[in-house]
């Protein structure tokens, strides 16, 4: 009998791959809002896969597993690499940096496939994160590309990104334990509103609202809000993982 779950699952997982696609097609094509908004959305399909893997009464399956881990790679993996290293708006602001943000997306892109693999080989039975997970990453490069990039609210500041980008990169790989943003979860509601503010901002600026415009500012708003709800997890996250009890004097 077919698990409906289980083929949820599966489309959920080939959404968020295509979405990753998309994200690359449209950064070349010199649309990175719209590239950034794909890369959210496929967070989402991510979150809905894992949803609905632990709906099924079956057990998790390695291909599952392997397929979800590719799917992350090219969206979370592949995607956020060529939105850092491709820039075909203020390109004379970034041609100095040409060699230097080619260098940072290998590198990002080197991390993340590292952490995926130890998720995949050996972490996925934690009831943690080891290391901030990729989905949380590549919405902490949007924020940074917001500021930095495009629409650059902070400015257009080749080196604020690549310092940024590069932290990112490390936080990924570092041992620090992150917490699975689940029911009974104490970040839930700062990361659903984190996932409202994304919305708030990303969906606006499709329209390329004029400057000062109500709708320009709510998307400015939401940007540094946004903000915020990525630094409450990166911050914040390790704090709420709960501590083993220590064994030591305890009989067998």
């Amino acid at each position: 009998m077919t698990d409906r779950w289980r083929v949820g699952a599966n489309l959920a997982t080939l959404a968020n791959g295509l979405l990753g696609v998309g994200a690359v097609l449209y950064t070349y094509a010199g649309n990175k809002l719209w590239a950034m908004l794909l890369v959210v959305m496929a967070i989402g399909f991510d979150g809905l896969d894992g949803l609905l893997s632990r709906r099924s009464r079956r057990p998790p399956s390695p291909f599952g597993r392997v397929a979800d881990s590719v799917a992350d790679a090219v969206s979370f993996g592949i995607a956020p690499a060529v939105m850092l290293a491709v820039h075909t708006s203020d390109a004379a602001v970034w041609a100095p940096y040409t060699a230097l943000t080619a260098a940072l997306a290998v590198g990002y892109f080197a991390a993340a496939i590292g952490r995926l693999v130890y998720f995949t080989a050996r972490a996925h039975g934690l009831s943690y994160f080891l290391g901030v997970p990729t989905p949380q990453s590549v919405l902490a490069v949007v924020v940074v590309l917001l500021l930095q990039d495009t629409p650059g609210y902070a400015g257009v500041h080749p080196v604020g990104l690549l310092v940024g980008a590069a932290i990112l990169a490390v936080l990924m790989v570092v041992p620090i334990p992150y917490p699975k943003v689940r029911r009974g979860s104490t970040l839930r509601l700062a990361s659903a509103v984190t996932a409202g503010l994304a919305a708030l901002t990303l969906i606006p600026l499709q329209f390329h609202p004029s400057a000062g415009s109500l709708v320009a500012t709510v998307a400015e708003v939401g940007a540094f809000g946004l903000l915020v709800g990525v630094a409450v997890y990166y911050v914040a996250g390790p704090f709420t993982v709960p501590r083993p009890e220590p064994t030591e004097g305890r009989g067998p």
